[in-house]
């Protein structure tokens, strides 16, 4: 009985091991596209996390902007996603080139935004150069009425 049963596991391994992968789909994106879906997925999805409400403004579904940007439909996007997805090594290149392709443009929008910061300062301080030459201004017809007053005084003392 021992027997008989390894025997019957050994044989449902070996019969659950040949197991077809999956086959490829009719319509199968190609790789390179399919990193430009997922890497916009990507991006949608961290603008949804990141301020849900531009999203929701502007109308933007992100699913259906993604498949009428590339002429795909959902189940052409599913079959294909799981046929790269049944080949692990394949689907980590994937990933891998969409976080090099967001990295690399990290390192851009990190240096405008740079680039913005320093504007704003320079607005900020000639702002406050600007403010700062106002406030001299007005107090300008203040120092003319103290002249003007001062001279009045002064044409009193000598009257009397």
């Amino acid at each position: 009985m021992r027997k008989a049963m390894s025997f019957l596991v050994i044989l449902f391994l070996f019969l659950s091991c040949g197991e077809k992968p999956v086959e490829k789909p009719d319509r199968l994106i190609e790789k390179e596209k399919m990193v430009d879906i997922m890497y916009d997925l990507a991006i949608l999805d961290g603008i949804k996390y990141q301020n849900p409400n531009s999203l929701a403004t502007f109308n933007i579904n992100p699913s259906q902007y993604i498949y009428i940007k590339y002429k795909i439909d959902s189940l052409q996007f599913a079959k294909s996603n799981v046929y790269y997805a049944s080949d692990y090594d394949g689907y980590k290149d994937i990933f891998d080139e969409i976080i090099k392709r967001i990295d690399d443009r990290k390192v851009v929008v990190d240096s405008l935004v740079k680039v913005e910061n320093k504007k704003k300062t320079k607005l900020d301080s000639i702002k406050k150069k600007k403010d700062i030459e106002i406030a001299k201004d007005t107090l300008l017809p203040l120092k003319k009425r103290i002249e003007k007053l001062k001279l009045a005084r002064m044409k009193l003392k000598k009257a009397i």
